[in-house]
């Protein structure tokens, strides 16, 4: 994000003294600049000029060698004899560890009660014997670089410039005291990323009067043309992307005779750092400070190092590249390089263009002539390059978003004049200037397009210098229409919407009028989505919290118990994962749902009831699809695969359940929660939906042929429930036709899922495929009846069923015996011990019979009889004694 210092800005633009970065921040965020963080000054407090007076060499018993010395300090000097080390001048005594100054030297002083960078505070203590009132301080302490080793002293690190007087306030001088403003700027409007165009912004929307630096005229001296003698470029890019070359425009000029011990003067390295760069080389600081103020991106070479002509080509195979950052980097036939040609062939890799230069001619500390390469690359190449190897360099974020081909030629010029003011060079009068660049295409631009898209009213003359504040050239109207030629600067102005939002955002979005679309009659949710709300509101009003977790897996089905060959297994990886170490799409909610929870109880929060409502990723199936182009609408073929290639993507709802689902009372200890709660929440969705489901214990997967077969026989493998106890989880199904349909999973975790997660033991979960619950909503939907004003016939029935036969089986017979009567039919107990035989188990089944008459005992004795008599035919069973 860039970095905006006001007194940076000022240079471009007038800003009213006094001005703050909340103010400045203000001002941007009415053309469409938001601020990201507004950044304190460095120093807070008392800092001040101080000149040494005495100086003191005393031995510590630690056997350190320290000053003790008397500072003057101006107005916030101690009277003499009344400060806390009595003196006969007017001063403070302060301890100080540097030994590089001496009586007279003129150094900064922090007081108490100042705040140096790091929060480090400053106040009087006593140590090695006296009172230490402040603290004379070395560049590091103050944020100024990296030196340690002394203090400063300013007649020596600023000779250039007039110190003030003992007891002046230095914040401001030394550039500390100053807000920084970062802003966030859109991917179109790159000519932000510079101080000429946040003033440009700023201008916009005070008014204050904006001087361009990028305009010819404007520097020390008009940048000169081309010169026959100009080191020799060459354009050979023979693999243009999406038809544009990867460059257009070469700038490049000689400095002769720098020297390389030449220090950055102290103002261009504040800017440096205020903008959150470290101060390297003069040359390479140059071209940085040239970047960072006009928004032109340049590079350094050492002359020595290089062999005309420069080449600017497409990488060939087996090219690589040892980058800047002393990476070593394989390179793509489609990376634009600039190249040296010192066989004639255009074989030294010299950079990737826009993005990084190579280790080979980097200016040195020996490096006395330097070429400074001021171009302009397609944005597209630039950012493929970026991404591909993986380096968004300061250059390729102004590149890709496209810069300006007319500023390369200034920016060489004013790069080239400050090498040659700070280092001593001389400016050679050979001038390379390669210049392709095409001109912005004119847009033809209606009056009244504005207002058709904007609904406010504008003249044609405020149309006009509206689009003139901007930069444009216009001309006309002939016949009701402008024409529009975009400023160098603007690649993103193309067509009229373009243009139209840039009128609204200078004239003020606040006065577009709102107005609300009127909403069309006979929409509203879908059937799906009102079932996928009452599905999450039934859950919520149960007590449990929904989230919202990542869809992103890696290692979870390992820690949930799959087995290599688990369908489940099969997720979709992507090709640019968010994480490199989640690169899998879910195939499950609880892949996530289970790491929330544990995440939960590693926090503290012992009692978890939490569930979510999402898509999980079911690839099987799926074709795999060519990317299509961005240069054309894809045909129908084209869309036909990409939809193939898309896995479905059902909707699920997962819940796991931990610690105590009822608090502990007075009179009443905590429940825990089992797994009779995750059944009953998969219930609770199916009844809310109006879907009957059966439950039974695990089993395998596949369902009965034919309506009233028996259920399947129980898993044989454990981890085809995984992440599920074997012994202790049901299968929900739902009766489609003559076929019996899987919709859910409910009951306790395994044990080894709960430590892989961090779980209590005897947890619980569930996960149910809620398109397929939903899509059995019309099948099986619910037929109100009238409500009976008869009295109920109560039945209990106990039969005697092998242990084999699950419940719900015989729950299912139960009910076909007692037919239409039957209201209810409740299992209330099970029984397996002396009194049945081996093998076998009691189940008492509670009957709730209502008809549309008082129900005779002789009635409620035939259904009792058939039920038996079903159950002894279809299931083997006896009544119970």
């Amino acid at each position: 994000m860039p970095m905006v210092p006001l007194s940076w800005l000022g240079d471009h633009v007038d800003i009213a003294e006094g001005a703050t970065a909340a103010q400045l921040a203000a001002a941007l965020v009415r053309v469409g600049l938001e601020e990201e963080e507004i950044h304190p000054a460095r120093v807070r407090g008392p800092l001040v000029v101080g000149r040494v007076l005495t100086r003191v060499e005393e031995t510590a018993s630690n056997g350190k060698t320290v000053n003790y010395c008397r500072i003057d300090v101006g107005e916030h000097n101690d009277a003499p004899g009344t400060g806390k080390e009595p003196s006969e001048l007017p001063s403070r005594g302060i301890i100080c560890g540097a030994h590089n100054f001496d009586v007279g030297d003129l150094v900064v002083v922090s007081l108490p009660g100042a705040v140096l960078p790091g929060d480090f505070r400053i106040a009087a203590r006593k140590t090695y014997g006296h009172v230490s009132d402040g603290m004379i301080c070395s560049a590091r302490e103050l944020g100024l670089g990296e030196d340690h080793n002394g203090i400063i002293v300013l007649d020596r690190c600023y000779p250039d410039k007039r110190i003030p007087a003992p007891g002046t306030d230095i914040v401001g001088w030394l550039g500390l005291g100053e807000e920084v403003l970062e802003i966030n700027v859109t991917p179109d409007r790159g000519y932000c990323f510079s101080m000429r165009g946040v003033a440009r912004e700023y201008s916009h929307s005070t008014g204050a009067a904006f001087r361009d630096p990028g305009l010819p005229g404007v520097i020390a001296a008009e940048p000169p043309s081309a010169t026959p003698d100009g080191f020799p470029v060459v354009f050979a890019d023979e693999a243009p992307v999406r038809g544009n070359k990867g460059v257009d425009r070469f700038v490049a000029r000689v400095v002769r005779g720098v020297d390389p011990a030449a220090p950055t003067p102290r103002w261009m390295v504040e800017r440096l750092e205020a903008a959150g760069m470290r101060s390297l080389s003069l040359a390479v600081d140059i071209t940085n400070y040239v970047m960072l103020d006009l928004g032109q991106p340049m590079h350094a070479y050492d002359l020595g190092g290089l062999a005309a002509p420069i080449v600017v080509r497409r990488a060939r195979d087996g090219e690589s590249l040892v980058t800047l950052d002393s990476e070593e980097r394989a390179l793509d036939p489609e990376d634009l390089l600039i190249t040296d040609s010192p066989d004639g062939e255009g074989s030294r890799v010299i950079g990737i263009a826009g993005v990084m230069g190579g280790q080979y001619s980097e200016v040195g500390p020996t490096t006395t002539d330097v070429l400074l390469e001021a171009a302009h690359f397609d944005p597209v190449s630039v950012a493929r390059s970026a991404r591909r190897h993986k380096l968004h360099s300061e250059a390729s974020k102004r590149f890709e978003r496209g810069s300006d081909p007319r500023l390369p030629a200034v920016a060489a010029q004013r790069a080239a004049e400050l090498l040659a003011h700070y280092g001593g060079g001389t400016i050679d009068s050979a001038v390379t200037d390669v210049d392709e660049a095409p001109a912005p295409d004119p847009i033809a631009f209606p009056v009244g397009e504005a207002e058709r898209l904007t609904g406010v009213a504008h003249t044609v003359e405020r149309v006009i210098a509206l689009l003139e504040t901007v930069g444009c050239s216009v001309e006309g109207p002939a016949d009701g229409v402008l024409t529009v030629v975009p400023p160098s600067w603007r690649p993103d102005l193309v067509d009229a919407a373009g243009l139209v939002e840039e009128i609204a955002r200078l004239d003020g979005y606040d006065n577009i009028p709102v107005v609300m679309p009127p909403a069309p009659a006979g929409r509203g949710l879908t059937p799906a989505q009102r079932a996928r709300r009452s599905a999450a509101a039934t859950l919520a009003e149960s007590g449990m919290v929904e989230v919202k977790s990542y869809p992103f897996v890696s290692d979870s089905f390992d820690r949930q118990g799959m087995e290599a060959d688990d369908p489940r297994r099969a997720a979709l990886r992507l090709r640019n994962p968010m994480a490199d170490d989640a690169p899998l799409l879910r195939t499950s909610l609880l892949d996530t749902l289970l790491d929330v929870a544990g995440r939960n109880v590693a926090r503290s929060n012992e009692d978890v009831a939490v569930y979510e409502l999402g898509m999980v990723a079911r690839p099987a199936g799926t074709v795999p699809a060519p990317l299509p182009t961005a240069e054309h609408r894809p045909d129908e073929a084209a869309i036909a695969a990409l939809h193939a290639g898309t896995p479905a993507q059902p909707w699920h709802v997962a819940g796991v359940l931990t610690g105590s689902a009822t608090a502990p009372g007075v009179l009443s200890a905590a429940r825990p929660y089992d797994w009779a709660d995750a059944v009953e929440a998969v219930r609770r969705i199916a009844s809310v939906l109006g879907v009957r489901v059966e439950v039974t214990r695990a089993w395998l997967p596949e369902p009965p042929a034919r309506r009233g077969a028996p259920m399947p026989t129980p898993a044989s493998r454990p981890s085809e429930v995984a992440p599920f106890h074997p012994g202790r989880v049901a299968r929900v199904f739902v009766r489609a036709g003559r076929d019996l349909v899987e919709v859910a999973l409910a009951g306790e975790l395994s044990p080894s899922a709960c430590r892989a997660f961090g779980l209590p033991a005897r947890s619980c979960a569930f996960e149910a495929d809620l398109d397929a619950l939903i899509g059995q909503m019309d099948a099986g939907a619910v037929q109100v009846k009238s409500v009976s004003t008869f009295p109920l016939a109560k039945e209990d029935i106990a039969l005697v069923v092998p242990s084999d036969i699950p419940v719900a089986r015989v729950e299912q017979v139960v009910r076909q015996g007692a037919g239409a009567l039957a209201e209810s039919v409740v299992l209330f107990d099970v029984y397996e011990g002396d009194q049945v035989e081996q093998g076998h188990r009691s189940l008492a089944f509670a009957l709730r019979l209502r008809g549309d008459h008082t129900l005779t005992a002789k009635e409620a004795e035939d259904v009792r009889r058939v039920v038996v008599t079903k159950a002894r035919k279809a299931l083997g069973a006896r009544l119970r004694a």
